[in-house]
């Protein structure tokens, strides 16, 4: 028997439970809401119910053998991703653009290297660097870097990061966006060039967990289910 993680309560768990069953397989909680216990009707899998930023932990120790998470969480979670897990499915659904934003009132600012620019002068000017509010730091780190900027520090924000520049506890912010509202809200305006990560709920297999025959049977199955479904 395989193991199978997902999202343990929300829209995400309700449309992970809708996708699978669009391919054959009855996923479903038993007990309360509070009992984080569940199973899987169509084949021999066992499923395990988490929050969504366990399932990139769970999947890089081997304990799940599949999981169901925002591709967002494993790229910021996982070192080398890539070599620990492996993406077995795009879901469409759960989609939010990591970006960086900057106050409106920056008219001279509109891309990376204007950003650039402006902490270079922000340093100069203020004597620390140019902060930017985020809870993906490695995400943030490795795009700036690929991006030649440079002179920033980041602020760790897990509350409402939207409202770091207002409270003037940050400069810039890094984060998750789906309709906008919010950073419109919070007088934000998004750089041309500054999409980081296009996020979406992914499927992803651990590249880890051991596996003996009957896993891997099961395992073949159901990728032979999804690619049915993907052709039809």
């Amino acid at each position: 028997m395989i193991r199978l993680g997902v999202p343990s309560k929300g829209r995400l768990m309700e449309k992970t439970f809708q996708w699978f069953g669009d391919r054959g397989l009855i996923l479903s909680r038993t007990g309360s809401d509070r009992e984080y216990a569940g199973k899987v009707e169509g084949a021999d899998i066992a499923l395990v119910l988490l929050s969504a930023g366990e399932v990139p932990r769970e999947l890089a120790a081997g304990r799940i053998h599949l999981g169901v998470t925002g591709s967002d969480l494993v790229r910021e979670k996982l070192t080398r991703w890539a070599d620990r897990v492996e993406v077995v499915a795009k879901m469409g659904f759960g989609h939010a653009d990591l970006i960086l934003a900057v106050p409106k009132i920056w008219i001279d600012v509109d891309t990376l290297d204007d950003l650039d620019a402006a902490a270079a002068q922000f340093r100069a000017t203020h004597g620390h660097r140019l902060r930017i509010a985020t809870k993906y730091h490695r995400l943030v780190r490795e795009f700036l870097q690929a991006n030649g900027v440079a002179d920033y520090q980041l602020v760790d924000s897990q509350g409402a990061t939207e409202g770091t520049v207002l409270n003037h506890t940050a400069e810039v912010i890094a984060d998750i966006t789906s309709t906008g509202e919010t950073l419109r809200a919070n007088h934000l305006k998004v750089l041309s060039d500054g999409m980081i990560h296009d996020s979406q709920a992914t499927l992803f297999r651990s590249r880890v967990a051991p596996l003996d025959d009957a896993q891997q049977a099961t395992l073949d199955d159901l990728r032979g289910r999804l690619a049915d479904v993907d052709r039809g």
